[in-house]
């Protein structure tokens, strides 16, 4: 350990009256976090590579593999903490468990041509790094317009966070029933609280298939234009200076400046808003088809 100007380690315990172990005890349990943090960060992004399908069996021996001594009780442990376990659809039912009746629903999306607003949303969540913690954010997007509709940040990775989200969008939004809610096939959103509250709106419940992001593209879109422009770019104090900073990306800017290929370079506000100005003259509803190779 180097000298603080003329005093050694030993010295400076003694003027802040700790014991020299009590000082390293506290030295270790700060690297100990560093590791965890850095640790968990891995574990996100495996879970999310695999898009969800592995445990935490498979998790490990991945970060094996990468070269990390890890234990299989540990990686189960923060896995079950941060809410990245898998859903098992097995002949047992816990009792009282939720997640256990969970359903997979069919893709509506993909069959969907879009003629408005409020015809399609979907749904993604994503983790954030802090210094100290992991923070996750959910959205919500409109894909005919590409517009964030909602959004919601927390420290948990549980079901009230999109249902945040989602309720969120609902009060901006007010949408009739009728509405295709396309997600992917995590517990978050397969869990009976976030279908109920699809239920209470009207709102139809598809998901992507097995294997398939694209399925979900707009949303993966969103998020990786928000990691790379705002989250990648910037430094945050704290939880409470990136909500603040979230929001004027969003809400103040990717909605209603930044320029979007896919609708001709127009934001999605001013998209939305010289649409809505054509429906005016003639009411579109959206059209499905099934049978098309």
């Amino acid at each position: 350990m180097p000298l603080q100007g003329n005093l050694g380690v030993e010295r400076m315990c003694q003027l802040a009256v700790v014991s020299r172990a009590g000082f390293y005890r506290y030295l270790r349990r700060g690297w100990q976090w560093e590791e965890e943090v850095a640790l968990r960060s891995t574990v996100q992004d495996v879970v999310i590579e695999h898009r969800w399908r592995y445990g935490y069996r498979r998790i490990t021996e991945e970060l094996r593999a990468r070269g990390m001594i890890v234990n299989h009780k540990r990686i189960a442990r923060i896995m079950r903490e941060d809410n990245l376990l898998v859903v098992r659809r097995g002949r047992s039912r816990s009792r009282g468990h939720t997640l256990h009746d969970a359903r997979v629903y069919l893709n509506l999306a993909a069959r969907l041509k879009l003629l408005g607003p409020n015809q399609l949303w979907v749904a993604d969540i994503t983790y954030i790094r802090l210094a100290r913690e992991f923070v996750y954010l959910a959205v919500v997007l409109d894909v005919f317009s590409r517009k964030v509709i909602g959004w919601a940040l927390g420290r948990s990775l549980k079901a009230q966070l999109p249902i945040c989200a989602l309720e969120r969008a609902i009060a901006n939004r007010r949408p009739p029933p009728g509405v295709v809610h396309h997600s992917d096939q995590g517990v978050q959103y397969a869990c009976s609280e976030y279908m109920q509250k699809l239920r209470e709106h009207g709102m139809l419940p598809s998901m992507s298939r097995p294997s398939n992001p694209y399925d979900n593209a707009t949303c993966e879109s969103f998020l990786k234009t928000l990691k790379r422009e705002e989250i990648h770019a910037s430094t945050y104090r704290d939880f409470e200076d990136l909500r603040e900073r979230m929001g004027e990306f969003i809400e103040g800017y990717y909605n209603v400046c930044r320029l979007h290929s896919a609708l001709d370079y127009r934001s999605p506000e001013s998209f939305e808003k010289e649409r809505l100005r054509e429906s005016q003259r003639t009411s579109a509803a959206a059209m499905m088809t099934f049978f098309e190779g």
